[in-house]
């Protein structure tokens, strides 16, 4: 049986969350561990042994700047591929 829906659980795991992300001052090693306990215990399954996957994070542009970014992006890649 899993807390995830139960508030108390998730006031739980937010509070700690607070106290651990490397944004806020955390240590990441510590925090990525706390999250592959957190996790396995959520689920019932064992938690998956090794560094956790790196994680890659990027901000697409929104509105009409994006709009054109993403025309002109695919443009130039048709043109590389000889489409266009």
């Amino acid at each position: 049986m899993t807390m995830e829906g139960h508030p108390a659980g998730q006031r739980a795991f937010r509070a700690w969350v607070r106290a651990h992300h490397p944004d806020l001052g955390g240590d990441p090693d510590a925090f990525a561990e706390g999250l592959r306990q957190w996790r396995a215990r959520m689920t019932g399954l064992p938690p998956v042994p090794g560094p956790p996957a790196a994680a890659a994070v990027y901000r697409r542009r929104r509105g009409v700047a994006g709009w054109v970014a993403h025309w002109r992006r695919r443009r130039a890649r048709l043109r590389s591929l000889g489409l266009r």
